[in-house]
């Protein structure tokens, strides 16, 4: 009997607002957002591999994220970006690893330094083995220069189908226990970790490399964001579908 997943987006500890017509508006990394700031493309890409999309605007407990296969934070927010952030909290992290322990799978997805909040996300990423440095990678000057972030994923068994990737402006991640990388930058600098964590997996990036303005096009000839884009999709889903059966 197959089922469809359920694949939750964060939209409490990223609740960016701008005005526009004298309206305050949510933008920045949302489902429904199909500008280049938006996750419409990579949300399609789960509906066709079966999933359902979902978006949290409350604090995430594990009384909420039932039925959810996979979450996903992105980018919490700096006081630049809100006046009133949510941070994550030690109570937030307790409820959502308490949550992957029985099954679930966590996606993080960071940025550099300068834009966001990394001390309260690192309260989470801990729990797993993983540390968001204060710190850039790949950092790319402009359009001119997307060479300086390409990412080499040849033979990645997460990223089957990418040979190589576009990542800019990228922090990096230290690991501890059973977290291992996921992939790497040019100069080894580890910039995506995976941790087993009970019955459940968690992937950390330090960047949300995955939202439209990087898999729409774009791109110059020989970058596979797009392929980056439905290999992660795919493998999420299998590793929730794992712990499912597994449950069973």
């Amino acid at each position: 009997m197959s089922f469809a997943q359920t694949v939750t987006l964060d939209y409490y500890f990223n609740h960016e607002t701008r005005t526009q017509d004298g309206i305050a508006q949510r933008f920045h990394y949302l489902w429904e957002d199909k500008s280049n700031t938006g996750f419409s493309i990579w949300g399609d890409i789960f509906k066709q591999a079966g999933a359902n999309l979902n978006s949290l605007d409350a604090a995430p407990t594990v009384a909420n994220l039932k039925g959810t296969a996979v979450y996903i934070i992105v980018d919490p927010d700096t006081k630049k970006e809100n006046p009133q952030p949510n941070y994550i909290s030690s109570q937030n992290a307790d409820q959502i690893a308490e949550w992957v322990k029985a099954g679930g799978v966590l996606v993080l997805m960071a940025n550099d330094s300068a834009n966001v909040e990394l001390p309260h996300f690192n309260i989470l990423a801990a729990r797993f083995g993983m540390h968001f440095n204060n710190d850039m990678q790949n950092h790319v000057i402009d359009d001119a220069h997307f060479a300086d972030g390409a990412v080499m994923m040849v033979n990645n068994p997460i990223f089957k189908t990418v040979k190589k990737a576009f990542l800019k402006d990228v922090c990096s991640i230290e690991l501890k226990g059973k977290a291992q990388p996921a992939f790497k930058a040019a100069n080894g600098a580890v910039i995506a970790a995976v941790a087993k964590y009970g019955k459940g997996t968690v992937f950390a990036v330090g960047d949300p490399w995955l939202y439209n303005e990087y898999v729409n096009g774009r791109l110059p000839a020989g970058f596979d964001n797009d392929n980056a884009a439905r290999d992660l999709a795919k493998w999420l889903l299998a590793q929730a579908g794992t712990k499912k059966m597994n449950s069973k």
